[in-house]
């Protein structure tokens, strides 16, 4: 199985920088897909950028202004958020896509950090 934990969130200004942090635990290298995720009220997720051995994606909200890495030897995945803006404001999940094996059989599953709260003020 895998864990992930997240770290960095804050309260910034507009226009104002944050990085945040999503560290894997447990069979890491079973995990393909790493993104950042808003959930809004009615619990329904956004992406906001996600990394992979095919590469990045990003939400076109945030194009330019933020950038998804991540740190093999440390199984740490950044986002670095820059020109925050307060439509940024959201609790920003990491999900770790991989595969692990259940009952005997193959499966795909997510794993959710506890979500770190990020405020931009105008």
């Amino acid at each position: 199985q895998v864990q992930v934990a997240e770290a960095g969130g804050g309260l910034v200004q507009a226009g104002e920088s944050l990085r945040l942090s999503c560290t894997a635990s447990g069979n890491t290298n079973s995990v393909f897909e790493t993104g950042w995720y808003r959930l809004s009220s009615r619990k329904q997720r956004t992406l906001v950028a996600s990394i992979s051995r095919s590469g990045t994606k990003y939400a076109d909200s945030v194009k330019g202004r933020f950038t998804i890495s991540e740190d093999d030897a440390k199984n740490t995945v950044y986002l670095l958020m820059n020109s925050l803006k307060p439509e940024d404001t959201a609790v920003y999940y990491c999900i770790a896509d991989f595969l692990a094996v259940v009952d005997g059989r193959y499966r795909y599953l997510e794993a959710w950090g506890q979500g770190t709260l990020v405020t931009v003020s105008s």
